[in-house]
């Protein structure tokens, strides 16, 4: 399943700091792994981490909209999803790696809170 689907069966029960911290751990790894390639994945978020069977291993899945850069480029699309996206991708700016930075954050967030960090209207 997908980390969403987890976060969302827990209902109420927040997560406790080793796991929350066993997760974050491994998506950063992951996220580290793939800017190394000069990749931007552009769409990082709960639904698009993938859980195994016995919760304890973590992959970032969904590379549909992802982007190769070269090594100090910038990407100018705006692509993502509104609750995850970094502020300047709001504002129609140049991005890079820290926009899946961002994004990341959103999803810790929502580790510890259970809930999104924001909403899109």
């Amino acid at each position: 399943g997908t980390l969403a689907e987890f976060i969302h069966k827990r209902g109420n029960s927040l997560l406790d700091e080793e796991t929350i911290l066993h997760f974050f751990v491994q998506i950063l790894l992951a996220l580290h792994h793939v800017h190394a390639k000069q990749i931007l994945h552009r769409d990082l978020k709960t639904q698009n981490i993938l859980l195994d069977k016995h919760h304890t291993t973590l992959k970032i899945g969904d590379f549909g909209i992802s982007k190769i850069l070269s090594s100090k480029s910038k990407a100018y699309t705006v692509v993502g999803t509104p609750c995850y996206i970094s502020p300047e991708l709001c504002e129609g700016k140049p991005y890079n790696q820290k926009s899946d930075i961002w994004a990341l954050g959103c999803v810790l967030y929502e580790l510890a809170s259970l809930k999104r960090a924001f909403e899109a209207a």
